[in-house]
């Protein structure tokens, strides 16, 4: 259905937007969308910087499981 909206097609329902909701309604809801991008930008690499601090406590675990055993039977 959606496959043979041209330049044209997309020219028209641009134009029937405008008209229906106005130049001030359009501009705030494309300022809505733009916090809303930023926002999900913001979470998104708070979840990976989440996600590497936990990976370098568990490389620090780890590290410190595997300490070399001294003999000390030796005399």
């Amino acid at each position: 259905m959606l496959n043979n909206i041209g330049p044209l097609g997309l020219l028209l329902i641009a134009v029937v937007v405008l008209v229906m909701f106005g130049r001030g309604k359009i501009s705030s809801l494309m300022g809505e969308v733009g916090k809303g991008i930023t926002s999900f930008k913001k979470g998104i690499n708070e979840g990976k910087k989440e996600l590497e601090e936990a990976e370098a406590e568990e490389t620090a675990e780890a590290a410190k499981d595997v300490t070399p055993k001294v003999d000390t039977d030796k005399a």
